[in-house]
């Protein structure tokens, strides 16, 4: 029988070959295969993450890799101790008036078996959503503020797993960095710092299977 951590590896190697969506611009972006008890899950990647090939790895990533740091992980060992994923894995490519375009509805769907997989195999204990489309995935709001800063417990698979919502670290967006958004971020971050499957992956004894 195959071990869950090959069987995640050849997930992405599937991953990493998709070509569904004719819009969207490849290749899909894929975190390390980590077995992690928390996954994070982005919107999609952006124009720079398609040539440096790692989500959050440009002015957004580094916004969000200072909230992990303030809290015990910085950025190379969150990389190596956190299942990175996204709603979509390539680039939508801009608007005509500027500015990422949001993916349509039949591109999520396209990829949502992906991320569907992936809470197969891994099983997380904490999700980390982060941004609106993220979040909707698993939550129904109208308002950032009515998820940000609370843990929510949510049936994933049948199984009742921790949400813990955070707004997209876009240099763009202002929300995080005014109120309500910002004690509400602080408050999320709190939160995640206490969580057992926060404190288990920032502990040195924590040696996760990982690969590429």
């Amino acid at each position: 029988m195959k071990t869950r951590h090959i069987q995640l590896r050849e997930h992405q190697h599937q991953l990493a070959r998709c070509h569904r969506c004719p819009d969207m611009q490849g290749p899909p972006i894929i975190g390390t295969a980590v077995l992690s008890p928390i996954m994070l899950i982005g919107q999609a990647p952006g124009s720079k993450e398609i040539h440096l090939h790692r989500p959050f790895a440009w002015t957004a990533g580094k916004t969000l890799f200072s909230w992990f740091a303030g809290i015990g992980l910085e950025e190379e060992r969150f990389r190596s101790r956190v299942y990175m994923a996204a709603v979509c894995r390539c680039y939508p490519g801009k608007q005509p008036r500027g500015g990422d375009r949001v993916p349509a509805p039949e591109e999520i769907a396209n990829c949502s078996n992906w991320l569907e997989t992936e809470l197969t195999l891994l099983r997380p204990q904490l999700i980390i959503p982060v941004g609106r489309l993220a979040i909707s995935r698993f939550l129904a709001f109208r308002k950032l503020t009515e998820v940000i800063g609370d843990l929510h417990q949510h049936q994933v698979q049948g199984r009742s797993t921790d949400l813990l919502p955070l707004p997209h670290p876009s240099g763009a967006s202002t929300w995080h960095r005014t109120e309500p958004g910002r004690s509400l971020l602080a408050q999320a971050l709190q939160r995640l710092a206490t969580h057992p499957a926060w404190r288990k992956v920032c502990a040195e004894k924590f040696e996760p299977k990982a690969t590429g």
